[in-house]
């Protein structure tokens, strides 16, 4: 079987997933071509898992100082060339199609009458999932921006019969209880992000990010993002500083992180994470990342919640490669009831807190 596999690389957390499921993949007879969006080839990392992935430009959204920027977001994007690389791809030497909220991928399929498979945390976004920050052009821009026939969730409850647990892309590592603290708020202005953080000096925090170069600035260590060096320290650490993507923070819930995060301004995906986490009592939101936050965040006793997902990734593998037989309701009970039956809690009201402490 020959699988196209469309993943917007915007993001550092759709890789991260689909790293999972290129080695769960692996374990069965397909053959597997990586096609990556979004963003430009160089600024890829840490790529190996994918072998000679074909990479697009596609569609991909700016951020400025923790926002959202509209007006930049359209200046950077290139409609006509995003067309064009819709029209070329060609899907006929693809028995399926996969599609990790990649436009190109899924544009092509939509154009070429091919049904395409979505896999993502934004096709979990149904009546019964947690909304917030949302206006009409972003609920629009959610549905149509990589519209599948067959949309696979991903979340951390199941809102409905088509979504799953996350897809987790966690190394087999000692996870213990360290001092540092993990800083990973890529959407923000990296050198404010330092300067919080060095009014907190009696704790050690190692903050990350694609813009940094490894150095030490008082009790805070700048890092590059690397994904060994990110995952190491992330087995080790004391907590989780992070914006409210969905990845980073599933990997936090395995792991038993305590998690303090703020959602990217503007973008409606990112809070209704963090109202999900309110609901579910998963972690601490900030709407603003501040030392007053921090500080409220770091006198807090931090209790984990008590959840183990299953293998996603194994099960979405066996799926794909025996030809999709199962329904995905029928995928996501299996999934849902085995080894978590009595973990999930039912979603609460929110408190309406400024940092609403871990439940």
């Amino acid at each position: 079987m020959k699988i196209l596999y469309g993943v917007q690389g915007t993001g550092q957390g759709h890789i991260s997933r689909a790293r999972a499921m290129a080695e769960a993949l692996r374990e069965w007879p397909v053959e597997v071509t990586w096609l990556f969006t979004g963003r430009a080839r160089e600024n890829l990392f840490d790529m190996e898992a994918f072998g000679n992935f074909e990479h697009r430009h596609g569609l991909s959204f700016t951020s400025r100082a923790g926002k959202l920027h509209y007006a930049a977001t359209v200046m950077d994007n290139n409609l006509p060339r995003f067309l064009r690389e819709a029209r070329e791809l060609d899907l006929s030497p693809y028995d399926l199609v996969i599609c990790d909220y990649e436009p190109v991928t899924a544009r092509a399929a939509r154009q070429q009458g091919r049904q395409v498979i979505g896999i993502g945390h934004q096709y979990a976004f149904g009546p019964a999932t947690p909304r917030c920050g949302g206006s009409w052009l972003q609920e629009q821009i959610l549905y149509r921006f990589a519209p599948v026939d067959v949309p696979l969730g991903l979340h951390w409850h199941p809102y409905a019969d088509n979504v799953l647990p996350p897809i987790l892309d966690l190394p087999d590592l000692p996870v213990t209880r360290g001092e540092h603290l993990v800083v990973y708020l890529p959407f923000e202005d990296q050198d404010e992000v330092t300067r919080i953080l060095r009014q907190f000096p009696q704790r050690r925090f190692v903050q990350y990010s694609s813009q940094l170069v490894d150095e030490e600035r008082g009790n805070v260590s700048r890092r590059k993002a690397d994904f060994h060096g990110f995952k190491l320290c992330l087995a080790g650490s004391a907590g989780v500083i992070c914006n409210s993507g969905f990845e980073l923070i599933s990997e936090c819930l395995q792991w038993r992180k305590p998690v303090l995060t703020k959602p990217l301004a503007r973008q409606m995906e990112q809070h209704s994470n963090a109202l999900a986490l309110e609901q579910l009592g998963y972690a601490c939101t900030t709407p603003v990342f501040d030392a007053p936050a921090l500080e409220q965040w770091l006198a807090a006793r931090h209790l984990t919640a008590d959840i183990q997902f299953p293998d996603v990734a194994a099960a979405l593998a066996r799926w794909l490669a025996q030809g999709c037989r199962e329904s995905p309701a029928v995928l996501s009970q299996q999934l849902w009831q085995c080894p978590m039956p009595q973990k999930i809690p039912a979603p609460r009201p929110t408190a309406g807190r400024r940092v609403a402490a871990i439940a």
